[in-house]
């Protein structure tokens, strides 16, 4: 389930999972798989930080937020609109709230995600700066690095309610490793001894 962070541009934004059967994110209205950001920040650990670093990476975007759909709503199995609702047609709430867990072969269901939002949604590329002020962009949005690190641990995490059986899928065990290595001041102090 998506959680709210707190941006220094546009005040409390959504960031996450928003169906336990996809590995799907979702940043307001943009939309790119978990693999693909493990694959960026793993991609960016890389580099030093020496002065402005950009990044421009594909995801989808849907404008309106009608074809987004109504999150709750599907969750509640009340209203099921737009590209949000209609994955809650294929891949249902679980009637037992224990078995609400994401699923660590969420990109089982890529093909079929990647159906329904080709339709309503545009391939756009996001821009992503590291600045030496110490600030993020994603986007139009702008963070902080705690925040920053808050959004990677989400994804580390499997959001809420965290990963079906604290398994973890591969591309985000070597997203940790990637960061743990790195010497890019933007990743330092990500991830405590105490963490798995």
């Amino acid at each position: 389930m998506p959680l709210s962070f707190r941006s220094k541009s546009h005040g409390n934004i959504a960031f996450g999972f928003f169906n336990i059967e996809s590995d799907m994110l979702l940043l307001e209205n943009h939309f790119f798989f978990a693999d693909d950001f493990c694959t960026w920040l793993s991609q960016m650990a890389k580099e030093d930080d020496a002065g402005c670093k950009r990044f421009r990476y594909p995801v989808y975007y849907i404008a309106d937020s009608n074809d987004i759909g109504d999150l709750m709503g599907a969750i509640h199995g009340m209203r099921f609109t737009g590209f949000i609702g209609k994955l809650y047609t294929l891949f249902p709430f679980p009637d037992d709230p224990k078995a609400f867990k994401q699923n660590p072969k969420g990109y089982q269901t890529r093909k079929i995600v990647t159906a329904q939002i080709q339709g309503i949604s545009k391939k756009r590329e996001i821009l992503i700066e590291f600045l030496k002020d110490g600030q993020v962009h994603i986007g139009r949005y702008v963070f902080d690095i705690r925040v920053f690190h808050e959004l990677i641990r989400y994804v580390w995490q499997g959001g809420y309610p965290r990963w079906k059986d604290e398994i973890r899928p591969k591309y985000v065990v070597e997203m940790k490793e990637c960061i743990q290595k790195s010497r890019n001041s933007f990743f330092q102090g990500m991830f405590s001894s105490q963490e798995i």
